[in-house]
């Protein structure tokens, strides 16, 4: 501890008076908290005077901090955009970490490849695309999309663009992709062209894509290329048409963004209502559970920030509940991110009048949003659990339950599958699978009591969490091969049940009698649910295991044809199925077109 103080103690002898971004670091090494500071010397020295309180969050990093990170920057500007990023990246766990629930449409630029695509995602990753959004109402996106297939016409195919096609495909034909596939038709100079032109208009850029349009016109009009000169008109006629619908849009009053906030002890619900032309056209809804410091100025800078780092429109007025921190520093960082000449944003805490209604309107939306989402359905599903807790006579509420369901084809590629309900609500992250490996053809009770074992001998190795309950998909039999499983592992007081297909009854362990409840009780739909979700996890994995082991087979004979050469085929086109159904010309572009000819002479 003595060591750690001192640590921290040196570097702030040496921290400078300049604007800058600061770091807080437990002993793991994890980032506790990122600051901005407009004097780093002053500002990470405050946490540390006697007296001073910083609430709970300056409490937490005076006791818990074991290091300390500083990166300078010329202005505070600078600093807060540094720290928007920092916060974003590194998700710190003092840092209010801005997060709702829904994952938004986002539009993907593959900049990353050759030949770039526009797809709709709503997942961004690190990969090298560009991401625009998130769009909101969604079906922004995908007329944004049928934009830019229909005028500036970017492939939509993933094939490797090589230039080594003999025709386009009927995409070309009518208009809908430059051909950048079959050599001549398209230059990588002119696909280019339109790929600035697609990211221009993305970033709403619309007088900078028509000065370029104008000029490509032009251009095409000199050297008497007509059909691309109207081309390009065609083009024009399309931004110009969109930029008059935002002037239009502008006209019926002023573009809001409104925030308001609800808060119980360390769970938050944040409202945030997107006002346009002084009509609500979106709301989005961000939630924190574990909030254990609020400091409402901050809390607000730090949401604000963190919402429109990634923002792809800045309105002209953002209308909070309460003041901000760093006002003035976030409204000049905000103006910049705005096009030229489209005034300065003003961040207003209204006091009076019809901008005060907005915030407490949005305050109330935050309160029902905070019962829905903390209570109602906090409460619904407990109450489900202790049916079911009823229903099986279970000592414990069953918030953990495991169940397992096997797959196989008269014997073929027997697989199993676990999945995972916490809390009444179904965790993918925890699911598993497995394949059989110790049971020959088709014995789902062995391969029951296989798979069982397994699973929770893994636990027990690893010091894992066991569940409150384990289900498994059949009846008596499928149950007592789970019985013995668990009672050669010692776990025989584990609660099991077995759920049947056919009259939905379920099987106990020392119970010659099955339960049979009625077939409205939630707590019979929440197994089905499960048995289900099991059931579908495990064919999957049969159905892709069988698939593989068939394409494989069949390619084994065809000579020039390795372990590559298959992965690459089952990933481009999924099945034995997909290759027959490919042209000679799709094969082709993935494995050369003597090698293609070849497969469709033996796959037919």
């Amino acid at each position: 501890m003595r060591q750690t103080e001192d640590r921290i103690s040196r570097k702030l002898d040496r921290l400078p008076e300049s604007p800058g971004v600061y770091l807080f670091r437990d002993e793991t090494g994890a980032i506790l908290y990122i600051g901005k500071a407009r004097n780093l010397r002053q500002r990470v020295r405050s946490y540390f005077q006697a007296g001073r309180s910083e609430g709970l969050k300056g409490e937490s990093i005076r006791t818990r901090a074991a290091d300390l990170d500083y990166f300078v920057t010329d202005n505070e500007v600078e600093a807060l955009i540094l720290e928007s990023t920092l916060v974003k990246r590194r998700q710190p766990i003092l840092n209010a970490r801005l997060k709702d629930d829904k994952s938004f449409l986002h539009i993907k630029l593959t900049v990353n490849e050759p030949f770039p695509r526009v797809l709709l995602t709503r997942r961004i990753r690190n990969d090298g695309a560009r991401y625009f959004g998130p769009y909101l109402p969604a079906s922004l996106a995908r007329n944004l999309i049928k934009i830019i297939n229909r005028h500036f016409q970017l492939r939509t195919c993933s094939i490797p663009i090589d230039g080594t096609l003999q025709r386009p495909c009927l995409e070309y034909h009518i208009k809908r992709c430059l051909g950048p596939c079959v050599e001549g038709l398209c230059s990588p100079d002119d696909y280019r062209k339109a790929v600035e032109q697609v990211i221009l208009l993305l970033e709403g850029k619309n007088h900078q894509l028509l000065q370029r349009l104008h000029r490509s016109m032009h251009e095409a009009a000199k050297r008497e290329q007509f059909e691309a000169a109207a081309f390009f008109r065609d083009r024009i006629q399309l931004v110009q048409e969109l930029v008059e619908k935002q002037k239009v849009a502008s006209t019926g009053g002023e573009n809001y963004d409104v925030f308001g906030y609800y808060r119980e002890g360390s769970r938050v619900a944040l409202q945030l209502f997107t006002l346009r032309g002084g009509r609500v056209v979106g709301k989005r809804e961000f939630f924190w559970e574990d909030l254990d410091w609020f400091d409402p100025p901050s809390f607000l800078r730090d949401a604000v920030q963190q919402y429109y780092l990634s923002a792809r429109f800045v309105p002209d007025r953002i209308l909070l509940p309460g003041p901000l921190e760093d006002q003035e520093i976030i409204e000049d960082w905000l103006t910049n991110m705005r096009e030229n000449g489209r005034g300065r944003v003003r961040i207003e805490n209204p006091q009076r009048g019809k901008k005060l209604d907005l915030v407490m309107l949005v305050e109330r939306n935050a309160v029902i949003a905070f019962e829905s989402r903390f209570k109602l359905l906090v409460s619904e599903k407990r109450r489900l659990l202790e049916d079911l807790q009823e229903a099986l006579q279970l000592t414990e509420i069953p918030r953990r339950i495991e169940a397992f369901d096997i797959s196989n084809l008269q014997g073929d590629e027997s697989v199993a599958s676990m999945v995972v309900c916490l809390d009444g609500v179904m965790s993918c992250r925890d699911y598993r699978r497995f394949r059989i490996q110790t049971v020959a053809g088709s014995n789902d009770f062995l391969s029951m009591q296989e798979v069982v074992g397994r699973r929770y001998r893994r636990v027990l190795n690893e010091q894992g969490t066991l569940p409150d309950l384990i289900l498994v998909d059949g009846g008596k039999p499928q149950l007592n091969a789970a019985l013995q499983a668990l009672s050669q592992l010692g776990l025989g007081d584990l609660p099991v049940c077995a759920l049947a297909k056919r009259q939905e009854e379920i099987f106990l362990p020392d119970r010659e009698e099955p339960i049979r409840l009625a077939p409205t009780a939630a707590a019979l739909h929440l197994l089905q649910e499960i048995r289900d979700e099991a059931h579908r996890f495990a064919v999957t994995y049969h159905r892709r295991r069988r698939s593989l082991r068939d394409f494989t087979s069949e390619l084994d004979a065809v000579p020039g044809v390795g372990p590559k050469r298959k992965r690459r085929l089952l990933q481009h086109f999924g099945s034995v199925d997909g290759v027959r159904r490919a042209t000679e010309v799709e094969l082709a572009s993935l494995v050369g077109p003597r090698l293609a000819a070849e497969l469709k002479r033996r796959l037919g």
